[in-house]
């Protein structure tokens, strides 16, 4: 199932960007109408519709790649799209920046992308949409920090650290926010 929603969604997007003027107003609404048709499927947002965010997540960045779509400049939109979706529906908004935050670093890493940009992208994207669905944006912060740092951590090599550093280093981002995070990251391993 999980793979179907990856491909069902990079063809998505890969169809939507190519017709489109605005591509990231594109990318966003493609990945919400797929969240809100997963939980409207399947009639419950439970666990497993947030493990198929992720996937939905990772299909949009394997969409924009295919069409040579900057991944740090998709994944704010991706975060956007998902989150928002998931907020339309009833689900847990936290639980889904994590779980969305996963899928876009995993899937960057597939494609050979910039990680820790798309990371610090994920992470602003995740506060900015959190504010405007009425989320707690520290919580909210600190959810796609865990999720971009344990799929930094399943990447492997120095991925962590370099996820670590951008996000420390990231203008746009609360600061104290994001070094809490990465410290309660940090000791609940």
């Amino acid at each position: 199932m999980l793979k179907e929603v990856i491909k069902e969604t990079t063809d998505a997007v890969v169809a939507a960007i190519q017709g489109a003027d605005d591509i990231m107003s594109a990318v966003t609404g493609t990945v919400k109408h797929q969240v809100i048709n997963i939980f409207q499927g399947t009639g419950e947002v439970s666990k497993s519709g947030i493990e198929t965010v992720a996937s939905v997540a990772s299909g949009a960045i394997h969409g924009a790649s295919q069409v040579g779509t900057s991944l740090v400049d998709a994944a704010q939109e991706i975060m956007h799209g998902a989150i928002s979706g998931v907020s339309q529906v009833g689900g847990d908004v936290i639980e889904a920046t994590r779980a969305t935050a996963h899928g876009v670093i995993q899937a960057t890493s597939e494609t050979g992308g910039d990680i820790a940009g798309v990371a610090v992208s994920a992470v602003e994207g995740a506060v900015k949409v959190a504010g405007e669905v009425g989320a707690d944006t520290a919580k909210a912060a600190e959810a796609a920090v865990g999720g971009v740092l344990d799929a930094a951590g399943d990447v492997g090599g120095d991925a962590v650290a370099k996820v670590r550093t951008a996000l420390l280093g990231a203008a746009k981002l609360p600061h104290d926010i994001v070094e809490a995070a990465i410290k309660g990251h940090n000791s609940s391993k």
